[in-house]
This record gives C-alpha cells, sequence and structure tokens, in this order.
C-alpha cells in the first residue's frame, strides 16, 4: 500500500473545501486525475472515503481518520523543514571526509582542528581508505569530499589541486645510507629492513604493490600505528622507512634522522580534494575546503 504526498494533500484539499473540482485546482491537478487518485486510494484502503453530492463530496468515518493522519504527516514534515533549516544555512551539520594515510597523518590535522574549533556544532565523519577506493565510494556518494594522491583516475568527479608532496627515504644517523642523499626504492627493497605503518594503510598498500611491480618483497621488521611511531623506531635503528617529508619533518626531533630523496617519479605525489561533479555542499563543508587549503599551503 504505496500513497504519495500528492495524494495526502489532496485530501487535506478536499477535507478543507469539501468540493472535488477546487480541491483538484489547489493540488494542481485536473479532475479526472483527482478522482482517480481518490478512488486508488479507496481501493487501496478497501474502504469508501467520500460520499459525492450534488453540492459537493462529504467525509466518509474512514475519510475522517485518513484527514486526520493526513494533518498529521504534514505537521511533522514542517517539524522536519524548522529541524533542518539550521543545516541548510550552515550552522550545524556532518560532514562525511575520506582520506588516505598521508593526508590523516599530516596536514589534515591541522585542517580539522582550526575547522572544529570555529565550527562546534560541524561534526565531521572521517575514515581513512586508499586512494582508489576513495574515488569509487565518492562516486557512489559514500562520501562528502575526498583527499586522493594524484595519480589516481578521478574522471567524472570536480577536482580542486591541494598541493605535491614526496615521499622520502629516513634513516637513523648511523646508518649505512645515512651518507647518501638520494637512492631509488629497487635498490633497498632487498637490501634493507622497513619499518612500516599498520599493513593497511595506505601508503604501506601503495609501497607494496611498488615492490610486487619490481617483483620484490618489502622486508618488515615491524609494523606500528602512525608515521610518529614509525620515526622513532628508525631513530632506535630499528630499520628504515618510507615516509612524507612533511611527516618527517614533523614527527622527528631535529638532527635525529638522516632524509634521502628518493629517485622515483611516483615519489613525487599531487595531493587532490575530489568531490561528486555537480553536486552543491552546506556552506560549512565550502568553509572546511578553505581550511584545507590554508592548511596545504603550509606544507
Amino acid at each position: 500500500m504505496r500513497h504519495d504526498l500528492t495524494d495526502l494533500r489532496l485530501f487535506l484539499n478536499v477535507g478543507e473545501t469539501l468540493n472535488l473540482t477546487r480541491a483538484a485546482e489547489r493540488t494542481f491537478l485536473s479532475l479526472p486525475a483527482a478522482s482517480a487518485r481518490v478512488k486508488n486510494m479507496e481501493e487501496a484502503f478497501k474502504a469508501r472515503l467520500l460520499v459525492r453530492m450534488a453540492t459537493g463530496v462529504a467525509l466518509t468515518p474512514a475519510g475522517e481518520v485518513l484527514l486526520k493522519h493526513a494533518n498529521a504527516v504534514f505537521r511533522q514534515l514542517e517539524c522536519l523543514n524548522a529541524d533542518l533549516q539550521p543545516y541548510a544555512s550552515g550552522l550545524k551539520g556532518r560532514l562525511r571526509l575520506l582520506a588516505n594515510t598521508t593526508a590523516t597523518n599530516s596536514f589534515l590535522a591541522d585542517a580539522l582542528s582550526t575547522f572544529l574549533a570555529e565550527n562546534p556544532d560541524v561534526d565531521v565523519e572521517l575514515e581513512e581508505k586508499i586512494s582508489g577506493d576513495i574515488v569509487i565510494a565518492i562516486r557512489a556518494g559514500a562520501g562528502d569530499l575526498g583527499l586522493v594522491a594524484g595519480n589516481i583516475d578521478v574522471e567524472g568527479l570536480d577536482v580542486t589541486p591541494l598541493f605535491r608532496d614526496e615521499l622520502t627515504v629516513v634513516t637513523a644517523l648511523d646508518h649505512p645510507l645515512a651518507s647518501q642523499e638520494s637512492a631509488h626504492f629497487v635498490d633497498l627493497v632487498d637490501a634493507y629492513q622497513f619499518v612500516g605503518i599498520h599493513p593497511d594503510s595506505a601508503i604501506q598498500t601503495f609501497l607494496e604493490d611498488i615492490a610486487s611491480g619490481l617483483g620484490k618483497r618489502i622486508c618488515q621488521r615491524v609494523h606500528v600505528g602512525s608515521f610518529e611511531a614509525v620515526c622513532r623506531m628508525v631513530e632506535a635503528g630499528a630499520g628504515i622507512a618510507v615516509v612524507p617529508r612533511a611527516c618527517a619533518a614533523r614527527y622527528s626531533r631535529p638532527d635525529a634522522l638522516h632524509v634521502l630523496k628518493l629517485n622515483d617519479p611516483w615519489a613525487l605525489r599531487d595531493r587532490l580534494l575530489c568531490r561528486q561533479r555537480g553536486r552543491d555542499l552546506p556552506s560549512f563543508a565550502e568553509c572546511f575546503i578553505g581550511h584545507l587549503q590554508r592548511a596545504a599551503r603550509g606544507q
């Protein structure tokens, strides 16, 4: 049994006018269309709703019950609109944000902290995914904004470039690589043990795929939960690590790590903000984009 709001609005107008012709005009329906809708409701409810008379119509007892509930539905809709108005005006709401590991461990923290402080009635639902899965989710409407690497196909999405980051190798100061200024990833995979962030993270998956494409496998000595912990483990001599340059600068103590440039084209990666093409977002989402752009410029 399915009835749309037009059915209920028509019946409200019938109850107010007790005239099917005037009710049809108020509902912007033709008289035959209005009559057909009333007939369909009567068949669905298996009850007569109206008594036709020469001067108009009268409601049956079943029609009175339907009118009561139709009024309740529209009163509830008015409450719904009133409750949602603050969201429409940008005062409060929820933003679904998808980001890869690099973003969540670098500039995103600064953007979130300032935005949330300035917008106490806005909640941000943050989920970490690899860039490819983020794009799929944004296309499907499962997120409002996505932060992805620039090597991902973002066809069909609205994209805003944020900044370019660089993956680097960090070592302890007494490590054999500490005398080098740069290296190729292929020369490191077989020769050294690595410290990595948790195995399901976006960057770890990315590096594993690079190694697999070279026909190699990373010798992963330990996994930890954050880039800060990665840097601490490297300082302690547990192995070397591949981390974004911004994270190495943020989480390592001065003169505690040696940073090598990676001579691989994939080490330079554009950071992109993506959203569904043509999708309008509430004003607080546009405000958050501004915070992201300012934080990205500080990288």
